[in-house]
């Protein structure tokens, strides 16, 4: 079956839409490194567009309808976002859902310590890492530290040009011999993803005037101190997170393609989110729901797993005088789906995992996932053939690129998404989004005509 590549489709007016429609993009990836930096941003860009808090709402006791837009926040974590179509939600919704976390570095709870007047910080990563990737790269510090009066202070450190960076160390290639001769994931062990944050001693002095212990973790304490006002034992109530410092870059002398941290998945959930909130005269309610921790299971009270959408739209359903549990049920169940989520992009360097015919290619457009899973299909949602059939129409007729794809050749590896947890409402849901190299490396790279097609599929899809 031939395929479409969508750049040979562009004039010189498309073209322009769709870089400067990907560099809105590298901006938002660039800034929105965490869950909470996407949230807060989408939130941000959600309230230019007219979107009020639900809560708010439901507090004033205000009711909801047709052509109204609201949003609820999870834990500062996860996003929902509905514009009200023209029908009741009982006939149900047309949904965009997308995971905003990505694989990473996270600092322990109690992480400082001294070692040989050097100072370090325990991680655990977080995700599936080939953990060889995170050594010798310049690293930055994101995320909050909640004290005990009730505040939260916001760190970010290494991202501004004037900010240092910090960073994991390997062992130098001249007395690596035994080193290089572990299995890959052995090359670096877990325990020693340690991030190296300081060399430079306290000038204090003990009362008996000798040099005070540990005076180079000393130096750190009051730096962070004086900065954010924070002390050591406040780490146990911080979310830190390690993550490759600096901007996404425009990659290819070309400029058609983007590489930055974490595409996987903001490349699916930018575009979901944008074409919600350019969205007009929906028949059928639009949501995009963007989650956290689907790199660990969509586990917790803020992954997919968490009943936080069902709750939130039986509230929705509640201000617009529509709401019972059979209804709601029905609702879910009469809902079509797109699980945002990125594919494996065919690599020529490493052709021998993908079965060519059924996998993703750059500048081929939107993918389509039928399965995801592993070896038999396991963990598989499995998308029914008749909502990809009504799935291909709306594409056609919208003259969006799309293609299909397998995550690699059957019994090569695998692995899942959110589709299977909104499957279990019985919707029709089915895994699409962008093609990345790279991922779950610390850089990643897709596409930018895929990024724009996916965006114009989604676009699509709310209509549909």
């Amino acid at each position: 079956m031939e395929r479409k590549n969508a750049w040979k489709k562009y004039g010189k007016e498309d073209l322009k839409t769709v870089f400067d429609f990907s560099e809105a993009y590298r901006q938002f990836i660039s800034c929105c490194k965490t869950e909470r930096e996407c949230v807060k941003e989408a939130v941000r860009l959600a309230k230019e567009r007219g979107y009020r808090d639900l809560q708010d709402v439901i507090a004033k006791n205000e009711t909801l309808s047709a052509g109204d837009k609201v949003y609820a926040v999870n834990k500062e974590k996860a996003v929902v976002l509905y514009h009200i179509g023209k029908e009741p939600l009982e006939k149900g919704m047309n949904i965009l859902g997308a995971h905003i976390d990505s694989p990473r570095l996270d600092i322990k709870q109690v992480p400082l310590y001294e070692d040989s007047e050097l100072v370090l910080m325990d991680t655990h990563y977080y995700g599936g890492i080939k953990k060889y990737q995170w050594v010798a790269l310049p690293l930055a510090l994101h995320g909050v530290v909640a004290l005990k009066d009730g505040s939260v202070v916001e760190v970010c450190i290494g991202e501004d040009a004037s900010d240092p960076v910090v960073g994991v160390s390997d062992l130098l290639i001249h007395l690596a011999g035994e080193q290089m001769s572990k299995k890959a994931d052995k090359v670096i062990e877990g325990e020693n993803l340690d991030i190296l944050v300081g060399s430079m001693p306290s000038y204090e002095k003990e009362e008996d005037g000798k040099d005070a212990k540990e005076a180079v973790k000393k130096n750190i304490l009051a730096l962070l101190k004086e900065k954010y006002g924070i002390e050591e034992e406040d780490f146990i109530s911080a979310e830190l997170e390690a993550v490759p410092a600096g901007p996404a870059r425009d990659y290819g002398i070309d400029r058609s393609m983007i590489m930055g941290y974490g595409h996987d998945d903001k490349v699916c959930a930018y575009p979901s989110l944008a074409a919600l909130l350019n969205a007009d005269n929906l028949d059928k309610t639009g949501v995009c729901v963007l989650v956290d921790k689907e790199e660990i299971g969509s586990v917790g009270a803020t992954g997919m797993h968490s009943r936080f959408f069902e709750n939130m739209t039986a509230e929705v359903m509640e201000r617009m005088g529509q709401y019972s549990e059979l209804k709601l049920r029905r609702a879910l169940t009469a809902s079509n789906m797109l699980s945002s989520d990125v594919n494996a992009a065919f690599d020529p360097n490493y052709a021998s995992v993908s079965e060519k015919k059924n996998t993703s290619f750059f500048g081929n457009g939107m993918v389509f996932m039928k399965y995801t899973g592993a070896r038999g299909k396991s963990g598989s949602n499995d998308a029914s053939a008749e909502y990809l059939a009504a799935l291909r129409k709306v594409m056609d007729d919208a003259n969006v690129t799309y293609q299909t794809s397998e995550l690699g050749k059957v019994d090569a590896g695998g692995g899942g998404t959110i589709a299977y947890i909104m499957g279990n409402y019985g919707m029709n849901v089915v895994d699409s989004g962008v093609a990345v190299q790279n991922m779950h490396a610390p850089f990643e790279v897709i596409s930018k005509a895929d990024l724009y097609e996916t965006y114009r599929g989604y676009e699509a899809f709310l209509h549909m």
